[in-house]
């Protein structure tokens, strides 16, 4: 068996898989497989993928008919034999040393399940502003403490730049339909179940930026679907035993998440704003109070987990140095959700 499987499914992706696989196939390691899974495609995809492996013994076609990228992958799972699991898309492109310096960060810290690696997008006139700014907030997530720390603000991983040790990914089930982002989805189970995930510090993957990528597309992908899949797990994990929240933020996010979280039944017990025309009303049956209040509210309540849930830009920070100036510890007594 390899020490490697990578998964790469494939649909209608003719015009970008060869270039894909033949950077998988100069890797400096040589213990991999490649599982490359048609999942149905009308262009030449099949015809291509049974080329690539009639050429090199690591390329394994597997064909499916159309069923979806989550089936998809748990149809690569299936046929995968590695003790470890990478993944890859079909229209990304692979450092040489990819491969080989994931399994090594694996292989030097056993308390890590899963090893990703910094990323470049590409190609440079289609990367937006706000997808850059996404990218440099990744790659400033190397750490396990740093990538934990983050986990509710957005996925901090970029999919087809993972490795997982199999023993993990089949502990917390595979990948799974939710009716959100599957990544993000599987990386949020992984934390609950208390894995630890830390990158190389070096750009390993190219990740393509196109307008039909899923996440552009796919409904899963959508802000408020992202929304349900942190009310979820947030009320699986870090709320599970008082099922209560304080949240810092009124607006737009906050009202979006607190619904999310009610249907989880989880309760707020007061919401935190700024904004003096929020200020002495109500959220959810929750007072909306200003910041000079939360002491006394964290006194009442018996120091409950803050929810900091304001997205527009650098709130984040000035919200984590207030709470971090009056003692709350990040992780424990709060923490940002957007």
């Amino acid at each position: 068996m390899p020490l490697i499987s990578v998964i790469l499914p494939a649909y209608n992706a003719a015009a970008t898989l060869p270039e894909a696989v033949e950077t998988l196939l100069r890797q400096t390691l040589d213990d991999f497989e490649i599982l490359l899974i048609d999942d149905g495609s009308q262009d030449d995809t099949g015809q291509i993928i049974q080329r690539l492996a009639s050429a090199d013994a690591r390329v394994r076609p597997v064909l499916s008919p159309h069923v979806g990228l989550i089936d998809t992958l748990n149809l690569g799972l299936a046929h995968a034999g590695g003790q470890l699991i990478a993944r890859m898309d079909a229209d990304d492109l692979a450092h040489p040393d990819r491969l080989r310096l994931q399994a090594q960060l694996l292989h030097d810290r056993p308390d890590v399940a899963l090893a990703s690696c910094l990323i470049e997008c590409f190609p440079a006139d289609a990367v937006r502003e706000g997808f850059r700014i996404y990218a440099a907030w990744l790659n400033g997530l190397i750490e396990p403490g740093d990538i934990a720390r983050e986990i509710f603000i957005e996925s901090p991983l970029c999919h087809p730049s993972v490795m997982v040790r199999r023993h993990d990914l089949d502990e917390v089930g595979g990948y799974q339909e939710r009716g959100w982002a599957e990544d993000y989805d599987l990386w949020l189970r992984l934390h609950l179940a208390g894995k630890r995930f830390a990158k190389v510090p070096q750009v390993l993957l190219s990740w393509r930026e196109h307008p039909a990528r899923l996440t552009r597309t796919d409904g899963r992908y959508s802000i408020e679907n992202f929304l349900r899949a942190k009310a979820h797990y947030l009320s699986a994990g870090p709320l599970a035993r008082t099922r209560t929240a304080i949240l810092w933020g009124a607006g737009q996010t906050g009202r979006r998440l607190a619904k999310h979280l009610a249907r989880e039944g989880v309760a707020l017990l007061a919401c935190i704003d700024i904004d003096p025309a929020k200020i002495g009303r109500s959220l959810r049956g929750a007072p909306i109070c200003s910041p000079d209040a939360l002491p006394g509210l964290c006194r009442t309540h018996g120091q409950p987990i803050i929810l900091s849930a304001v997205a527009s830009r650098g709130a984040r920070d000035l919200i984590r140095g207030h709470l971090t100036r009056l003692g709350l510890v990040e992780g424990i007594d709060f923490l940002c959700v957007a």
